[in-house]
């Protein structure tokens, strides 16, 4: 299955009794099979069109193509792991599975491989509580790759981390998301995080939401860490910064 665009039509959306909508007329392709990273001032929005795209909002009007609506193939992974804490890290990540196909015969053998993806092959028999914070985000980002997803939906999953464990999930992230192919919208804070990983960032802001620059970043992947201390980088993050 190729990986599918989001895109989002003349959008509206109001939280009950607010005195403004947050999103009106609002409009955004996402390319497929691209990374695209959304940036913007904290509340303003941003993990709301994540949702929106997911379907666990509902729009009040416009039209929202976020993929097919075939079981696994959208993935979201939130901010905090959630990982159920009397499961192992294996049946963590075979979840997805044993609600959608729970009768897969290779069902071992993707936990296997989602958990390959994300350096996680030896940590598969422990529980949550025995590993550190960056190998639960691990864990849940290859829970969300198992089921294969087309689109694959990140809500600041690496804030949480410090600064060493957040650089190396995100080189785990960006080899897994090479492997997979899928088309990824991430929301982030971290504007040097959003031009590393992706391919495309979308700065948005104000009330009602409005896309006010949208970048294409010009660097080849796979972008080694080393990437940060480049002066191209830096150059396309101080873009972004300017209009935040």
């Amino acid at each position: 299955m190729s990986a599918p665009p989001v895109r989002f039509r003349q959008v509206r959306f109001s939280w009950p009794d607010a005195e403004a909508p947050l999103l009106d007329a609002f409009d955004l392709t996402v390319h497929p099979g691209q990374v695209t990273a959304i940036v913007g001032p904290s509340g303003c929005g941003k993990s709301t069109l994540l949702k929106l795209a997911a379907g666990l909002l509902p729009a009040s009007a416009g039209h929202i193509e976020a993929g097919s609506d075939h079981p696994g193939s959208r993935a979201y992974v939130f901010q905090a792991p959630t990982l159920l804490p009397w499961r192992t890290v294996a049946d963590n990540v075979g979840l997805p599975l044993d609600i959608c196909s729970p009768a897969a015969p290779d069902r071992t053998r993707r936990v296997e491989t989602a958990l390959a993806q994300v350096e996680l092959a030896d940590a598969a028999h422990k529980l949550p509580h025995q590993l550190s914070g960056g190998m639960q985000m691990r864990a849940s980002l290859a829970r969300a790759l198992v089921t294969r997803p087309t689109l694959l939906l990140l809500d600041e999953p690496f804030s949480a981390l410090d600064a060493a464990t957040r650089r190396r999930v995100q080189q785990v992230f960006a080899r897994a998301w090479t492997h997979a192919g899928a088309t990824v919208l991430i929301v982030t804070h971290d504007i040097d995080e959003a031009v590393l990983l992706a391919d495309r960032v979308v700065a948005v802001g104000g009330q009602p939401l409005t896309v006010r620059h949208d970048l294409t970043v010009p660097l080849p992947h796979p972008r080694s860490p080393a990437l940060r201390h480049d002066p191209a980088l830096g150059a396309l993050v101080q873009q972004v910064e300017a209009v935040l």
